[in-house]
């Protein structure tokens, strides 16, 4: 995948200040977890679609996921681009045996795959988080119970003599 394609259409969809969100404390400087990064390009090749899986600890529950950002270009919203992103990275998280995913955004957008404040209360984002905005997955039952404590990077580096 061109990575300044996926960068170009990140700041289309979330603009420049993204960088600065909390979840991307989780990111920098990281891979996404192997094998869930995923993108759907439109019929002439140029990516319409993103959509990454990080590796994370969440506090005692271990090892987990962190979904984000998913992106869908604004010519191309409202078809489905969305919500095939999410099932096919959901779908392969669970395959790839991952036990639960954590995400930051529209509780009304994602709550639809099953994504709650609920497991997630009592653990905490390396810095701010609109309230009700930081949602969990468990993709085992139970992945999430109890689950205290901060949510920390855990993936991959990237490699920077290659940047």
């Amino acid at each position: 995948m061109d990575a300044p394609a996926r960068e170009a259409l990140l700041d289309r969809a979330f603009g420049r200040r993204r960088r600065l969100k909390t979840s991307e404390r989780l990111r920098e400087a990281r891979l996404p977890s192997q094998g869930l990064a995923f993108t759907a390009t439109g019929r002439d090749g140029r990516l319409i679609g993103t959509v990454r899986l990080w590796d994370v600890i969440a506090g005692s529950a271990g090892r987990a996921l962190l979904l984000g950002p998913l992106a869908v270009d604004g010519r191309h919203r409202s078809r489905g681009i969305g919500r095939a992103l999410m099932a096919r990275a959901l779908n392969e998280a669970r395959v790839r045996g991952h036990r639960a995913v954590l995400l930051v955004g529209d509780a009304a957008y994602y709550g639809r795959f099953g994504f709650s404040a609920g497991p997630v209360a009592d653990l905490h984002m390396p810095g701010p988080v609109e309230a009700g905005r930081f949602l969990g997955l468990e993709l085992v039952s139970g992945a999430l119970d109890g689950a205290e404590g901060p949510v920390i990077a855990c993936g991959a580096l990237k490699d920077r003599r290659r940047q």
